[in-house]
């Protein structure tokens, strides 16, 4: 159920002007070293990850139906040659996920109109189906598949005081494992966090997702497009990843990049990504102490 608190976390920090200013320089120097980043062109990171995910099918949905029915569990589905290509075996006595693969055919067109126009000679035809075998990557040994660049480092107080925030705001917070591989989701009023990643990772993925109720379950959702939103959320759990001192390395640039998202676009959410991070921020600040009796009596001594 989505709630009403979304449209009430984004507003400016209630901060005095010189504070705000100064967080304000921080988050601007952040955003800016991301599009730098972005700019300077995929990693060597996202480049071998993206040649890896192109040996991966998108399957039909016929295809994923049967998957899900013979082998529930799994996540990462290849044929055998295409599992080698990567350095990985299937394990002996692995039993394989039938699906169906097309049989293309080839229509010849008949010599007199071949020969009017030699390029289009011959027209691949779908002529049928036959059984074909994939595996799940828990099927198989080897090489470990290239991933992205990781975010690490200590997030500390702040993942309490993030969750705190988000419980704050109406918002429900659950660890589902079946939402793997995903690290997140968010569902307008809700957040579903994947178990057992790094803090560093979870703080960062809470962050994204936060950014998304925020700003993208309400009519901003209709008016923008996924690059956009996307863009937007990993620019802001960048900004916020880095102020809490985690070290983010070109991670979220080749999220964005894999999105497609660009520096151009970057630029143009500049005030909707500072706004929601100074919120964030603000929101991550450990609680002033107040003076204690014996402090109170040591200052009117002073005086």
């Amino acid at each position: 159920m989505r709630t009403n608190a979304n449209t009430a976390i984004v507003q400016p920090p209630t901060t005095n002007q010189p504070q705000r200013q100064t967080a304000k320089e921080a988050i601007a120097a952040n955003v800016k070293a991301l599009i730098e980043q972005i700019e300077a062109g995929q990693s060597d990171a996202l480049t071998v990850y993206l040649n890896a995910m192109s040996r991966f099918h998108n399957y039909s949905f016929g295809n994923i139906l049967e998957i899900a029915r013979q082998k529930p569990d799994a996540t990462r589905v290849a044929g055998m040659y295409a599992w080698n290509q990567l350095g990985r075996r299937v394990k002996k006595g692995e039993r394989g996920i039938r699906i169906l693969a097309p049989i293309i055919g080839v229509k010849r067109k008949p010599k007199e109109e071949a020969e009017k126009d030699i390029t289009k000679q011959n027209q691949p035809v779908l002529v049928g189906f036959r059984n074909a075998y994939v595996f799940d990557i828990s099927q198989t040994d080897g090489a470990e598949l290239p991933a992205m660049r990781e975010i690490t480092g200590d997030v500390g107080e702040n993942r309490e005081r993030l969750i705190a925030f988000i419980e704050k705001q109406g918002i429900e917070l659950e660890f589902n494992e079946r939402i793997a591989p995903a690290l997140g989701i968010s569902y307008g009023g809700k957040i579903v966090l994947l178990p057992g990643q790094s803090k560093a990772e979870e703080f960062s993925t809470l962050v994204h997702e936060l950014a998304h109720e925020m700003l993208h379950k309400a009519d901003r959702r209709t008016a923008t497009t996924k690059v956009v939103r996307e863009t937007e959320a990993e620019a802001i759990a960048f900004v916020v990843g880095k102020a809490v001192g985690l070290e983010t390395g070109t991670a979220s640039a080749d999220y964005i990049q894999l999105y497609h998202g660009n520096a151009s676009l970057l630029a143009e959410s500049l005030e909707v990504i500072q706004q929601a991070s100074a919120v964030i921020l603000t929101a991550l600040e450990p609680p002033r102490k107040e003076a204690t009796h014996e402090q109170h009596e040591d200052l009117t001594a002073a005086s």
